[in-house]
């Protein structure tokens, strides 16, 4: 991305997509805001990076826009090009969930988007958070945002915090990849089926469990596993968790073991003080329902 000093986007009404976008780009470049339209010399001028309005996607002059593109073009919008820009779309697409939407959103209204989702229109405004409305809402209010202002602040600190959530995610998976095991079952009822064992590893990168469902599904292992042993954040132990709340573990089976300090009441996850995998995996096999 070529070297910027300003953002602009533009004026009135504020929607999600160029606000998350400018968010992102002030993570990249700390510069002010400008809220107007453009003219041709900021469309020209690589200094000043145009996002969400100018009716041109030319990234080699930082120019953003979508609004151009042909109606049966996948929905894409402003944070989609910034996204595709700093080679995170991928990511993004695979990691945070509420992009789709937010394309299909901005793109083709709330009545396709819940159409789409196969929900009610009614069921798309209940998820509108105040929160949302608020900061749209003072960012549509003035012309220019800029460093040491709160909403700017702010700002920043979503885009930074994206990045990083981006940039953890994709390592948590390259992790997971590197390191997981799957041990199989063999009890009758049970071949087929399949548990994910993560080791403890020093250093053990922060929170690699929050991965393992995104995992499971770039594998395709959704149907085989059944369960998780990963390192308990807590403590020097392990947490036994069902895979996608699967009834066929019920971990209150094992709370009377003496390595197993708690059990969920909903049978649902467990915490042990074992650490040796064949351990563990005793105490997966205790749990195995019927």
């Amino acid at each position: 991305m070529p070297l910027f000093t300003t953002i602009l986007t533009h004026p009135g009404s504020a929607h999600k997509d160029e606000f998350l976008a400018c968010c992102v780009l002030l993570a990249v470049a700390p510069v002010p805001i400008l809220r107007r339209e453009p003219a041709e010399g900021d469309l020209a001028d690589p200094a000043t990076l145009v996002v969400d309005v100018g009716h041109r996607h030319e990234p080699e002059l930082n120019n953003f826009d979508h609004h151009q593109l042909p109606r049966d073009h996948p929905p894409t919008c402003s944070i989609s090009l910034i996204f595709q820009h700093l080679g995170l779309y991928a990511d993004a697409r695979a990691f945070c969930d509420w992009l789709e939407p937010a394309e299909w959103f901005d793109c083709r209204g709330p009545n396709e988007t819940a159409r789409w989702l196969g929900v009610e229109r009614e069921v798309v405004v209940r998820l509108n958070s105040p929160i949302d409305g608020t900061l749209l809402r003072r960012f549509a209010q003035v012309p220019r945002h800029q460093p040491g202002e709160p909403l700017w602040e702010i700002m920043r600190m979503i885009g930074d915090d994206l990045l990083g959530y981006l940039r953890n995610g994709r390592n948590r998976l390259d992790y997971i990849a590197t390191h997981a095991q799957r041990w199989p079952l063999t009890q009758p009822g049970f071949v087929g089926c399949e548990v994910l064992y993560l080791p403890r590893t020093d250093p053990l990168p922060d929170d690699p469990s929050s991965g393992l469902d995104r995992y499971l599904v770039a594998q395709g292992l959704t149907e085989t596993v059944i369960g998780t042993i990963c390192p308990d954040r807590r403590s020097a132990g392990f947490g036994l968790s069902r895979f996608r709340d699967n009834a066929r573990l019920d971990f209150t089976r094992i709370l009377g073991e003496p390595d197993v300090h708690f059990a969920h009441a909903g049978g649902f996850v467990a915490k042990t003080t074992a650490t040796r995998p064949e351990r563990l995996r005793a105490l997966v096999e205790l749990a195995l329902v019927g």
